[in-house]
């Protein structure tokens, strides 16, 4: 029985992770998948496996959590606190979960394909309302948005996960699958320009400049680096010209805030991030926080008094936005301390893995989306924080990753 578990548990894995994309149509089976892999995991799990854990970064993640517990238990917020600390959980279990894998590549290509599996359907779904909507644009509309699989930010971050997983499969000589990836790496960058997600791009640019810190040929490395720098500078500048009013030049900050501020995902962090300075500035934060739903209303009621639209404030106040911003988050409902041990947990971390460009690539990214994302408020956010923490966390796998294996 144990060798069939666990012949089938990477599978369940695997898969779990290649239909995260689709949990709003199929939302009970990544919760099958889970069981499954909880039920396996005691017949299955050798002692041996515990020794892929990277104990310091693992045991501060865990001082976090446990705090997030305590804390909310000893000022009475655990029941308004659970559905986040659920989130919390799911992704530390993952770690846990993934323990008796022996890292073979089946978990990064489910989530390649799961990525591709996602932009065809977003692309259909485009091209069906296009067809069906007679007023429907594209770009940086709101039914651009809608015919989306999940909102724009995630199916950027699948992407950038997608790239990163790609580039680390890739052989250094020649092999034929490098194509495949290449060819997974131009659709995604490809999809990423199509829906316009800007802090994807912002992503993959800062990860290419921090590529190159690592490998050989330094010279050439920096002159790519401040060729990328160059080229965005001037494009930015061109990009300016182009929106000249007859001979009255346009202001670089006017140019900037018309082209990245006035998007309605940039109004709506605008508008959410400083609401939470005014609740950071006005409220008793302390070292132990207010709690994540006293947070909430703190922010409805910023919203209600600073919002003047009508329209806009019913639907920051009926949807209960939050911060948009994780860490912010974690210091308005944790306080002090709670910022601390996740800042700590992140600095040790990228300290172990700073050697790794793949490893560091995937920290930044999780930092990257934790300044513009509640990460922790959403499922997929708490499955996609899971896979981080396995790239980080899971010491063994590290040689496999950097060495991938000749098919």
């Amino acid at each position: 029985m144990r060798i069939i578990l666990a012949s089938i548990y990477p599978f369940a894995f695997m898969l779990l992770f290649f239909i995260i994309p689709f949990d709003e149509y199929i939302r009970v089976l990544p919760n099958i998948l889970l069981i499954i892999l909880t039920i396996s995991f005691p017949a299955i799990i050798k002692r041996e496996h515990f020794q892929k854990i990277k104990k310091v970064p693992f045991f501060l993640l865990l001082l976090f959590f446990g705090y997030m517990v305590v804390n909310s238990l000893i000022f009475g917020r655990f029941e308004t606190d659970l559905n986040i600390l659920k989130k919390i959980a799911i992704a530390i279990g993952l770690v846990i979960l993934y323990l008796p894998i022996q890292y073979d590549r089946k978990i990064q290509k489910a989530v390649i394909f799961s990525s591709i599996a996602a932009i065809v359907f977003s692309i259909i779904s485009i091209v069906y309302s296009a067809n069906t909507n007679a007023n429907f644009e594209f770009g940086d509309s709101r039914m651009m948005i809608e015919a989306l699989l999940v909102d724009r930010l995630y199916l950027g971050l699948i992407s950038v996960l997608s790239i990163l997983f790609c580039h680390r499969s890739m052989r250094k000589t020649y092999h034929p699958h490098n194509a495949y990836y290449l060819g997974a790496i131009a659709l995604n960058v490809l999809f990423i320009v199509f829906v316009v997600s800007k802090i994807a791009g912002i992503v993959l640019l800062c990860l290419l400049l921090i590529g190159q810190v690592y490998g050989d040929k330094k010279p050439m490395r920096i002159a790519i680096a401040t060729g990328c720098i160059g080229v965005v500078i001037a494009g930015l500048f061109f990009l300016r010209s182009q929106q000249q009013i007859g001979t009255t030049p346009v202001s670089f900050s006017t140019f900037l805030t018309k082209n990245f501020g006035d998007s309605n995902t940039s109004q709506t962090r605008l508008i959410t991030w400083k609401c939470s300075m005014d609740v950071l500035k006005t409220s008793d934060i302390g070292l132990t926080g207010i709690g994540f739903k006293a947070t909430k209303d703190k922010l409805v009621a910023c919203y209600q008094t600073t919002i003047k639209n009508p329209e806009k404030k019913e639907v920051f106040t009926t949807q209960r936005y939050n911060s948009h911003n994780q860490f912010l988050d974690i210091l308005l409902s944790t306080g002090f301390l709670g910022l601390f041990f996740i800042s700590l947990f992140l600095v040790w971390s990228f300290m172990k893995n700073r050697e790794h460009f793949f490893q560091t690539a995937i920290l930044f990214t999780f930092f990257a989306y934790g300044l513009v994302e509640n990460i922790f408020h959403r499922q997929i956010g708490a499955y996609y924080m899971g896979l981080i923490l396995i790239i980080v966390l899971a010491n063994r796998s590290y040689k496999q990753i950097d060495t991938p294996k000749q098919v």
